[in-house]
């Protein structure tokens, strides 16, 4: 069994020139900025003015599409209770107007206020709070508010999340597991990037329906890496739905659905001209740089923008004062988007996407040392990761009545090379290269009716996804056709009441690695709702679903050309469900909500060439509940969540080696949040808490194979910020991050290993100072 760890001793000496080297690049970074930003500071961009007349053209709608123009049009953010748009229909909006007057045209007669801030912002609604631009006012989602303008993804689901552009600029995350720290029901497992998998409600992410701006994600390549490897410099907002999700949510949302949106033109400009964004994060804890530059222009109805990062860094030391061997950074991504919107308002749209990750990696890249490791395997090795996203899309920006088309197009793809390694003795070539590739073509044309009760989104989606795996001795493949036709309704058809529901109706063709097919179809179906108890104060909320998803395509490395499939797979489904209350008073916020997730005939395949390695099926359950609170002002916020969820697989808890590409054990989590903002310095401060409580009775799996109970350890870690923006050059950033402040040795929650008997897993980064300056021109 090989060593882990390292000394910190000895890898400050190997790396002595490095550090010196970034932390030269991390002064000179920080110089420029500053410098470029006093040059531009007199020439900045201005903010958004609020009284000058502008053209309008804004026929009657449902009112969050309504606003969606109007912000896109006026160029102010918009932010609204989710309850104020439900089967409201906007007035017509037409001519030369003030924001103002537009606004005030747009909602006469529905009752509904509204106010104009001098940051910017428009806040329809009296109970929506104004969110800063420095992110120091809280987020969508625990206040339940939408921002229409700002992040056009909030379908208002009753088990939706959405973390939002204030509340991931306040975050300011590296990696994934910072995106969704502050979420108790979701959690992010492994401290290295390429092999970070997202779990929510302890159910693992390819049994949710995961896209890229639309684009179908589902890439279970290889059990020891992640799934998604995202950039969240490109993120502008996330969507989770925890179990129960909507038809148009996509195919195969077994346990809910995960939709990430990226940054494009119209969210740094509001009108014709050009700029850019720089961004500069140096992490001292294993002199890690992340450098990013984004560039973006519009003119007579074109858009584009480019985004670029680079990130370079040494292995990090975990609190324990232990260097983890194979977390070093090598990253380079980007994103292109052209974009045309004609003046009749149609729209067209095209990305490309690309993410490379390429570092020596421990040999089972998800922990740092396994039991009855190999003696020839070595303890690091090349891991290349390469994925790409590209879509087309088609929208009308000027929907009227009947007529709201969506059409997109796109391909994604992820591949995986490593090297593998033989018995010497074997006699046969060694190392040798293996890869494994999954891609999707896939797309959705959609129409959304606007009823004056509220609309109805119906459409045909599709995808042709393959799996691939690339070795001189074991190639094989497997492929799946999907064809589904979907409706979803969201109406407020009584006072005070808002409904959601709507089916799927799926067919697919599923081909295995004897070349063999097999034809399947089924039906899903989902509904829910919302009533205000007590208007204004306390709302009942509940939703099911039902859910077919086909047969999911096996993994890449551990696909076998000889499997007997016995006849075929039998098609995965679930069944999901969700009730909870929320109150509201006088920015006091206090809601709790219960869930259970089943899942029923998850494939789980094995190399062996036997009957049960294509086709073995196993159940998954997962049930628990939600608690969360807060309290807002002006400028600031504090909330709690805590979450308890009880994982278990064929009827036994969880565990994460049973749960590859299943579920995790999760247990008790908590996180407390809090943010200020002291706007007359410029100053914002604040921090978050994760704690997660110790497990008992988890089933640990012993090198023979068989299994006894252990403890997962518990953990508490405290991370806290202070981010200045100069009252006169609001257009420079410079923040200062310390994460796990009191130097916590631990694993975060759903990482690989913790509780298999003599793996070693992947600890998290000890204290880390992070320092970063941006600057807009």
């Amino acid at each position: 069994m090989s060593a882990p760890m390292r000394p910190a001793d000895d890898h400050a000496a190997r790396s002595c020139t490095n550090r010196r080297l970034l932390r030269l690049m991390a002064t000179t970074a920080f110089v420029s900025l500053a410098a470029l930003s006093s040059a531009v500071a007199q020439t900045a961009p201005a903010p958004v003015a609020t009284s000058a007349a502008r053209p309008f053209n804004i026929p009657a709608q449902p009112l969050a599409s309504a606003l969606n123009a109007f912000g896109r049009q006026s160029g102010l953010q918009v932010t609204l209770a989710s309850a104020t748009s439900r089967g409201v229909t906007s007035r017509p909006v037409q001519g030369s107007l003030t924001p103002q007057q537009a606004l005030a045209r747009m909602l006469e007669g529905t009752g509904i206020a509204f106010r104009i801030t001098g940051e910017g912002t428009a806040v329809v609604g009296q109970s929506a709070p104004v969110e800063s631009h420095a992110g120091g006012a809280v987020e969508g989602e625990l206040l339940d508010v939408i921002s229409v303008a700002g992040d056009g993804i909030s379908r208002g689901g009753v088990a939706e999340t959405v973390i939002g552009p204030q509340a991931l600029e306040r975050l300011n995350p590296q990696n994934l597991a910072d995106v969704f720290r502050e979420q108790p029901g979701i959690e992010v497992g492994s401290s290295v990037p390429m092999s970070q998998k997202v779990y929510v409600h302890g159910i693992e992410e390819t049994n949710l329906a995961v896209t890229i701006d639309g684009s179908r994600q589902n890439n279970k390549v290889f059990h020891h890496m992640g799934t998604n490897l995202i950039d969240p410099g490109v993120l502008k907002a996330v969507r989770v739905d925890a179990g129960v999700a909507p038809a148009d949510a996509g195919p195969g949302a077994l346990a809910g659905s995960i939709a990430y949106e990226t940054k494009d033109a119209r969210d740094f400009l509001d009108a014709d001209g050009f700029g850019g964004f720089g961004k500069y994060s140096f992490n001292f804890n294993g002199d890690t740089s992340l450098a990013n530059i984004t560039g973006y222009a519009r003119q007579g109805g074109f858009e584009t923008l480019g985004y670029f990062n680079i990130g370079q860094g040494n292995e990090f030391t975990a609190g324990n004062g232990d260097v983890v061997m194979g977390t070093s950074t090598n990253l380079i991504n980007g994103i292109g988007k052209v974009s045309y919107e004609a003046p009749t308002g149609d729209r067209f749209s095209i990305s490309y996407e690309s993410v490379s990750d390429d570092a020596p990696r421990p040999y089972r890249a998800n922990g740092s040392d396994f039991p009855g490791a190999r003696p020839w395997d070595p303890e690091l090795t090349p891991y290349d990761i390469q994925r790409q996203n590209t879509v087309f899309t088609y929208t009308d920006s000027t929907p009227e009545g009947w007529w709201d088309p969506k059409l997109v197009l796109a391909y994604s793809s992820t591949e995986i090379s490593k090297l593998t390694y033989l018995n010497p003795r074997s006699g046969l070539p060694s190392p040798y290269t293996v890869s494994g590739k999954t891609d999707s073509f896939n797309g959705k044309f959609e129409n959304k009716f606007a009823f004056g009760i509220g609309d109805v989104i119906a459409g045909i989606d599709f995808y042709d996804d393959t799996a691939q795996l690339y070795d001189p001795y074991d190639a094989a493949t497997e492929k799946a056709t999907n064809v589904g036709l979907y409706a979803q309704a969201r109406l407020e058809p009584w006072e005070r009441t808002r409904l959601s529901f709507g089916g799927r109706a799926d067919n697919q063709w599923f081909t295995g690695t004897t070349g063999e097919s097999w034809d399947n179809a089924g039906l899903s179906g989902n509904v829910s709702g919302e009533y205000d108890v007590i208007e204004n104060f306390l709302t009942a909320r509940a939703g099911y679903s039902h859910v077919w998803a086909g047969i999911p395509l096996a993994e890449n490395f551990y696909m076998n050309p000889a499997w007997d499939y016995d006849g075929g797979a039998e098609p995965v489904t679930s069944n999901n469900a969700m009730a909870g209350l929320k109150a509201t008073y006088q920015g006091f916020t206090l809601e709790g909500s219960i869930f259970r997730t089943d899942i029923y005939n998850a494939r789980v395949v094995t190399y062996s060439n036997r009957v049960l390695g294509a086709i073995r099926a196993r159940d998954i359950e997962s049930r628990g509940f939600e608690i969360a609170g807060g309290y807002e002002w002006e400028t600031g916020f504090v909330r709690v969540k805590y979450a308890d969820i009880d994982v278990t697989i064929d009827g036994e808890a969880a565990d994460s080696d049973t749960g590859n590409y299943l579920a995790t054990p999760v247990g008790q989590m908590i996180t407390f949040v809090a943010a200020h903002r002291i706007p007359e310095w410029g100053l914002t401060i604040g921090g978050n808490i994760e704690v997660a409580l110790e497990m008992d009775d988890v089933p640990a799996l012993l090198p023979d194979g068989e299994t006894l109970t252990t403890t997962i350890p518990g953990y508490t870690v405290v991370n806290v910020y202070a981010e200045y923006r100069p009252v006169t050059a609001p257009h420079l950033m410079l923040r200062l991050d310390i994460n796990n402040l009191f130097d916590e040795t631990y694993a975060s929650r759903g990482t690989y290993g913790q509780d298999i008997a003599d793996v070693v897993p992947l600890y998290q980064p000890g204290r880390s100072f992070i320092v970063t300056a941006s600057a807009k021109f």
